[in-house]
């Protein structure tokens, strides 16, 4: 396929929007500090993972590989009498559950249907970020991204200091993107920091993965995705409310990683299922946005909560979250980059605690 013909896919689609941008901005770096636009060049740009090439994957007869064309065959299934636009369909085991206020789940923020029910430990196909207009269809195209660095997501760290030391490395990775390369990462979860602790493995030991709804720190509002980004149950409050993405609603959702994996990780890899916090995969999200504020605005609540249902393996880091919590929740609104810092100096703390070493 022509190259031509690629850029003319990416750049009309979501995904590859994010990734042009990337690598638009990646670009001007390079030319900035005059120096070559290659590979090597990526190792500037701190803790980020590093893109080395992406392709549309095409079919054996030459078509792209898509939903409309590869799966739908063309056909509008707007049209069909039995089309439902977005409605919400609950599994029976969660469908007469109420939703109170001290309701507290969560799981992925969903694309063609908001309210999808999604798994509690990996993404699924219903999981893409972008909301979709009810009159109109996403038409997914099967791409493949590369990038030199590889791991594992931080829940899979062998230790809790581990996963302290790599959630720390993963925001000054952020702050690196922002600061160095003027890209705004846009969804942070459980899946896309990333840790390293295979000494065989040539990877930093840890990074930050998923650009794809990067966009460039300059042009916020030209997000190239529709409707609110990012993964449902570690999006920030204001952006569940629809307010206009910035660094600190990233760091935010930093925050609502590690309190995720307290509450469903009782060691490394080990999820649980908390049907508690499963709620979040389906309620509206305003009503989600109530939950988060209401559950992190008292510290007595959050205290009571945490503590009641936080895994065994993760009690030591109880305290560590709450203060984590007040450094996140203090800002009254404003941007502050030194939350950068303040929330590093937070996790470094905890990972010295012996408690959290020993415990």
């Amino acid at each position: 396929m022509a190259d031509q013909d690629r850029s003319e896919i990416i750049r009309n689609n979501p995904i590859g929007s994010g990734l042009e941008a990337f690598l638009a901005s990646f670009s001007s770096l390079c030319e900035s500090k005059d120096i070559p636009y290659s590979g090597e060049a990526f190792d500037q740009l701190g803790d980020e993972a590093r893109y080395y090439h992406h392709e549309t994957v095409r079919l054996p007869n030459g078509d792209v590989d898509d939903i409309q064309h590869g799966i739908r065959k063309g056909l509008d299934i707007t049209k069909a009498s039995n089309y439902r636009s977005q409605q919400l369909d609950l599994p029976r085991d969660l469908g007469t559950l109420s939703i109170s206020q001290d309701s507290v789940t969560g799981q992925k923020r969903s694309s063609s249907q908001t309210g999808a029910p999604l798994p509690s430990s990996k993404r699924s196909r219903s999981e893409s970020p972008i909301k979709v207009d009810p009159s109109t269809l996403t038409n997914r195209i099967h791409r493949r991204v590369l990038v030199s660095d590889y791991g594992r997501p931080i829940y899979k760290a062998s230790s809790r200091v581990a996963l302290l030391t790599a959630l720390e490395d993963c925001i000054e990775g952020h702050e690196s993107l922002l600061r160095k390369a003027e890209i705004l990462h846009r969804d942070i979860s459980k899946n896309n920091p990333i840790i390293n602790e295979n000494n065989n493995n040539p990877s930093p030991y840890s990074f930050l993965i998923d650009l794809d709804l990067a966009i460039p720190a300059d042009r916020r509002n030209a997000s190239g995705a529709r409707g609110k980004t990012g993964t449902r149950a570690f999006m920030a409050i204001g952006a569940l409310l629809g307010e206009q993405h910035s660094f600190m609603d990233d760091l935010e959702s930093f925050f609502w990683v590690l309190f995720w994996i307290c509450i469903h990780y009782d060691g490394p890899g080990k999820g649980k299922t908390v049907k508690r916090f499963e709620l979040w995969n389906y309620i509206n999200i305003e009503v989600l946005a109530e939950q988060k504020l209401g559950l992190v605005t008292k510290e007595s609540h959050f205290l009571h909560v945490i503590t009641e249902y936080c895994q065994p393996y993760y009690k030591p880091l109880i305290p560590w979250v709450n203060r984590l919590r007040r450094v996140v929740f203090d800002n009254n609104g404003r941007e502050d980059e030194t939350l950068y810092s303040r929330m590093r100096d937070v996790l470094r703390k905890a990972r010295e605690d012996p408690d959290v070493i020993h415990t």
